[in-house]
């Protein structure tokens, strides 16, 4: 990733609604929202929202599909990926305890949930 990617998707969520619309988006992952579910979830006006959900797309955060006369649009995790990545990529320089502490604090909320056993029958 070039510095100018991430400093446009950091630009992106240095704004307090679209930090939340990219939060929101990033929960109902993957099957996204539309656009007038984010708005009325937010309380923001459909038309100000669209101006937040475009400069969230240029960004590279969130990706649209058209879905007749609905638009859903999703978070791009792994751009959010690329661009943690990018920030923490010179992290260590050769000491990993420096970010062994981000990452093990980042690991007990991105556990997968444990798969349920299916149901045995006699």
């Amino acid at each position: 990733m070039e510095s100018e990617n991430a400093i446009l998707a950091l630009a992106a969520l240095a704004q307090s609604t679209r930090l939340d619309v990219f939060r929101l988006l990033v929960k109902h992952e993957p099957e996204g929202l539309a656009a007038g579910d984010v708005a009325r979830a937010l309380a923001v006006p459909q038309n100000t929202m669209s101006s937040h959900l475009s400069i969230l797309s240029r960004a590279g955060l969130v990706s649209a599909q058209r879905f007749g006369r609905s638009i859903v649009y999703r978070a791009d995790l792994a751009h959010l990926q690329a661009v943690m990545l990018f920030l923490l990529r010179d992290c260590c320089d050769g000491r990993p305890e420096i970010c062994a502490p981000l990452i093990e604090d980042l690991t007990p909320c991105c556990q997968p949930k444990p798969k349920r056993k299916a149901p045995t029958h006699v």
